[in-house]
């Protein structure tokens, strides 16, 4: 009893405990007691090789879920608001994927209030989301920072003069995101500042429909710098300046008491230290 009880790094009292709780729970007795001496009975001898297996193999497990053989495995459900899900992850997943070929990556594309709501009820590991988190059961850290942009069509009236005054930006119907989006929220935390009401005249849920109507002439669109890129540097989309700060951090998102596995550990490593929103596009050039 006292070198097992040294062994476990326990007391003798608290050995003796463990040993009494087990047979209690299986209904058998396994050991004989000779005063303060214990010793396995019959049974216990006959059941000792198949104790120790499960022992064995319980080691075996725990080993592989530290450090699996061949690299990491398992399933990863990434729940990521719409910019960093369309702009970002891809690139950053098809990365992470390549080093570690024996991981699979589920990834939902989402608003941030959609994300938010993923990670409470666990239907998610981690998310991305743009801005800030407001809910205190969840655990956040910044990622990177990204910049809004005001656009409009070549063709429309405020093209020419590239800058937008009070007037403009109260007077200009506007096609935006959602509400729940979080290019929405800081837009409108930053523009609202400045004016009392904003003429909405569309809301979508998608880059490539705001970016459509856009185009067409129906309004101005505010939207991450990540998405109108391409559009931008051909002559699509025409960036307006207004004076209104609209740079904004991504977000990584996790629920603290969700399990974080050696796979979630080396997603979170990872996504830290992949070049931030800037040299994206660099970087997923690179082959």
């Amino acid at each position: 009893m006292i070198a097992a009880s040294r062994r476990l790094s326990l007391s003798q009292s608290a050995t003796s405990q463990a040993l009494s709780d087990l047979e209690r729970q299986l209904g058998i007795s396994l050991f004989e007691r000779l005063g303060r001496r214990l010793r396995l009975n019959e049974l216990g001898r006959d059941l000792l090789p198949r104790a120790e297996q499960l022992l064995d193999g319980m080691a075996a497990f725990v080993a592989a879920a530290e450090e699996p053989e061949g690299g990491l495995r398992g399933t990863l459900n990434i729940s990521a608001s719409t910019t960093i899900g369309t702009y970002l992850l891809p690139p950053l997943a098809g990365h992470f994927s390549n080093e570690h070929p024996g991981v699979d990556l589920r990834l939902r594309l989402r608003n941030t209030g959609e994300v938010i709501t993923d990670l409470l009820r666990f239907d998610a590991d981690i998310g991305l989301i743009e801005g800030q988190c407001h809910e205190s059961r969840l655990t956040s850290e910044a990622w990177c920072e990204d910049q809004l942009v005001i656009v409009c069509s070549p063709r429309h009236p405020l093209a020419e003069k590239r800058w937008l005054d009070d007037a403009d930006l109260a007077a200009t119907p506007w096609i935006l995101r959602e509400a729940g989006s979080g290019t929405r929220e800081i837009f409108e935390a930053a523009i609202l500042h400045r004016v009392e009401r904003l003429q909405v005249r569309m809301e979508l849920s998608q880059h490539e429909a705001i970016k459509q109507a856009v185009k067409a002439g129906f309004g101005l669109g505010c939207l991450s710098r990540l998405s109108v890129a391409g559009e931008l540097e051909r002559g699509e989309l025409v960036a307006l300046e207004s004076g209104v700060e609209l740079s904004r951090m991504f977000s990584l998102l996790w629920h603290p008491e969700r399990y974080r596995s050696p796979l979630w550990q080396a997603f979170k490593v990872f996504s830290l230290e992949y070049p931030r929103c800037s040299d994206h596009f660099l970087l997923s050039n690179d082959g």
